[in-house]
């Protein structure tokens, strides 16, 4: 089957579901049910219709996405040495800063390590100075020099290592956030790599989601978001990232959207509902019930021309409700059929009735 035929196809499939729900839980209204009677119009007997005068509005289109809510930043900080834990500066939930230490581990000799390296630098910093000095005076070799530089350099190595150990005997917070988890008590013993806190940032939560391919070109980093929650409540975000490329399974694209969180809600790791808010357009909104499909299978609506003709207009779905879907693709005012439409053909006249001043 090609792809204009898949295309028809998924266009008649969204018609009928648009009618579908309209039926179940929208105002009944009647399209095309009745016919209305023929008058004369001078070149014969005319079919009336009802018309409804409909004028094309600025409105703001969205695509909706089902998503996943994730912290915006989360690390599981481990153990760098290995020692005993002494003491526990932090606990379960709590909000830590940026550079607060979370926890001590035991020295274990590292600061004496420290002093050891520290002297031996000293030593070897007198010694090549000296050495220079004889140097100049042709008294020492070269090779003595050069040994003490090289020396100097691996003492230094050690002391920046030995310094770097006692830094990590109270490992601190990368990042505002809070323990989510704790996996270390006072008197556990820890070696490199061990597991000692998850810290979360929840404040901004990161949603993910994937763009269908024919909906990427409208998405780009800087539009609104609303994001629904299963309790019903909203919050707000941006986008942030669209993938350059789809993925080979889903033929889809990863967009994140940055969502600010606030109050620290309890929704990371939960879904939500996402709208983007696509660029404005003219449209208009109308009853699902006024929607047919033309011989090619494409969504529209009847309506009159100016010499009373009537015209079917093809129509694009941008989004539907039980109150209505909102369409483009039309003039920017016409005078729809909702009565009758059903009896008349395209490019037929008729006799308009209209009933706009009369909807109530």
């Amino acid at each position: 089957m090609t792809k204009a035929k898949w295309g028809s196809l998924g266009l008649s499939l969204l018609v009928v579901i648009a009618l579908v729900i309209w039926m179940a839980t929208g105002e009944v209204k009647v399209a095309s049910d009745e016919p209305l009677e023929r008058q004369d119009g001078g070149d014969g007997q005319l079919t009336s219709v009802q018309v409804e005068i409909l004028t094309a509005k600025l409105h703001e289109p969205g695509l909706m996405l089902q998503g996943q809510l994730e912290p915006w930043n989360s690390v599981m900080l481990s153990a760098q040495v290995s020692g005993r834990i002494e003491s526990l500066a932090v606990g379960l939930g709590e909000q830590v800063r940026e550079g607060q230490a979370l926890l001590t581990v035991s020295d274990e000799g590292r600061s004496s390590a420290v002093l050891r390296w520290q002297s031996r630098v000293r030593k070897l910093e007198a010694d090549l100075a000296a050495a220079r000095r004889l140097r100049a005076d042709n008294l020492a070799a070269q090779s003595e020099v050069l040994a003490l530089e090289s020396e100097l350099a691996a003492a230094n190595a050690e002391l920046t290592n030995a310094r770097q150990a006692v830094s990590h005997l109270t490992p601190e917070a990368p990042f505002d956030g809070t323990i989510n988890s704790k996996s270390v008590d006072t008197g556990d013993l820890v070696q490199v790599g061990s597991p000692l806190f998850q810290l979360v940032r929840v404040d901004r939560l990161k949603a993910t989601a994937q763009i269908p391919q024919q909906s990427v070109t409208n998405v780009a980093a800087g539009q609104a978001v609303r994001v629904d929650l299963l309790d019903g409540s909203r919050l707000s975000g941006v986008v942030t990232f669209v993938a350059s490329a789809a993925s080979p399974e889903t033929r889809s694209f990863a967009v994140e959207i940055a969502v600010e969180n606030p109050d620290r809600r309890r929704v990371a790791g939960g879904s939500a509902s996402l709208r983007i808010a696509l660029p404005e357009v003219k449209a208009m909104f109308i009853s699902p019930a006024y929607l047919s499909l033309g011989d090619d299978g494409r969504p529209g609506v009847k309506y009159v021309d100016d010499q009373n003709r009537v015209v079917f207009g093809e129509v694009t779905l941008l989004s539907v409700s039980t109150d209505g879907a909102w369409v483009t693709g039309l003039p920017d005012e016409i005078r729809l059929i909702t009565r009758g439409g059903g009896f008349v053909s395209t490019g037929e006249k008729v006799m308009p009735v209209d009933t706009s001043e009369n909807r109530g």
